[in-house]
């Protein structure tokens, strides 16, 4: 059997594992051939392939990115985009795809899926927004990024008793925010979940300075002001109708200078969550899903997620993982109101 494996939308650390589990067990297991897609579906639509042999994935297990590169593109925003899909696999004699992706990747593959291509799906962002499974690699990695930086915060707000505005990804959902703000000992958390009123988030910095507090405050970019709309610097559209989030931490910022009458200052973490060496949980996650992947390839059991589900990995169906996200359930948010009010 021969197999095409394709990595898309943003990178996340971790994707070079499961390239890496996903050739050394279909090769020396299954005795599979497998080749690379570059540039994500972009690379389906222009033929663009490279080989993929156990040589090729030595040594990459530590490394961030993905030695395949990545693009945001969708095929059926193309001339022919399905037809192109199926004429490069067929030119390349592919048997079977397994596709590494967030949700706007993984809805590419379920469509394709539906439209008789045979693939296996892999979730990867750092989001953590995947419905199905209980984490996606990458999301560790980039928790432990924007808690550092958090740590890091703290001393030099409380030097200057100034607030600071932290922005960390999360478009839909509010997990790195949830969880680094927890850890990191954030005073103020704001997901997209849950709407807020910048008139309780002043209040509760003015009650941190009272008590000689430099207040943390952290923001996923997707979070927004009650009877608001969300606050964008640029509002250009990606092939999946994203706009490009970014803005709400300077917002938030500019309102409480204004209103609070003491500085405040922004750091948007972006790219830096995105990038480097992933942490050893988001090794051993994505070593995991490979090996699985490769499992359900060859068990012809196409059309499926493996997901991780307490610590078994399980098969769902790919429809099911695509059809809405994975959002902070507010019970889980509402057991840490005690520490951010």
């Amino acid at each position: 059997m021969k197999v095409a494996v394709l990595t898309g939308g943003g990178d996340c650390p971790g994707l070079n594992a499961v390239i890496r589990s996903i050739v050394r067990k279909g090769v020396q297991t299954y005795g599979f051939d497998f080749i690379g897609v570059r540039d994500g579906w972009l690379g389906l639509l222009q033929g663009a392939v490279m080989p993929l042999d156990i040589a090729g994935v030595r040594g990459i297990l530590p490394r961030g990115g993905t030695i395949l590169g990545s693009s945001r593109t969708n095929p059926f925003k193309h001339d022919n985009g399905l037809q192109r899909v199926r004429d490069t696999l067929a030119a390349h004699d592919v048997d079977a795809l397994i596709v590494i992706g967030g949700e706007d990747t993984l809805g590419v593959a379920t469509e394709l899926n539906a439209q008789g291509v045979p693939l296996v799906g892999v979730p990867k962002t750092i989001d953590n927004d995947v419905s199905g499974t209980d984490y996606t690699f990458g999301f560790n990695t980039a928790v432990g990024v924007a808690t550092e930086a958090i740590d890091r915060l703290h001393t030099t707000a409380e030097s200057h008793m100034r607030t600071l505005v932290v922005e960390v990804m999360g478009r839909h959902s509010g997990w790195i925010a949830l969880h680094a703000g927890i850890a990191g000992g954030a005073n103020v958390i704001l997901i997209p979940e849950r709407p807020f009123d910048i008139d309780q988030v002043c209040e509760q910095v003015t009650s941190r300075f009272k008590i000689n507090y430099a207040p943390i405050v952290v923001v996923a970019e997707g979070a927004v002001p009650k009877e608001g709309q969300m606050i964008l610097k640029d509002r250009s559209l990606d092939e999946f109708g994203h706009v490009r989030l970014s803005g709400i931490g300077e917002w938030l910022a500019q309102e409480i200078s204004e209103r609070t009458g003491k500085e405040a200052r922004t750091t948007v973490l972006g790219h830096i969550q995105r990038g480097g060496t992933p942490s050893p949980f988001d090794r051993w996650l994505a070593t995991r899903y490979g090996l699985h992947a490769v499992d359900a390839v060859k068990d012809r059991d196409f059309g499926v997620m493996v997901a991780l589900r307490g610590t078994r990995i399980v098969r769902i169906p790919l429809a099911d993982a695509t059809a809405e996200n994975k959002l902070v359930d507010p019970s889980l948010y509402d057991e840490f109101e005690v520490f951010f009010g």
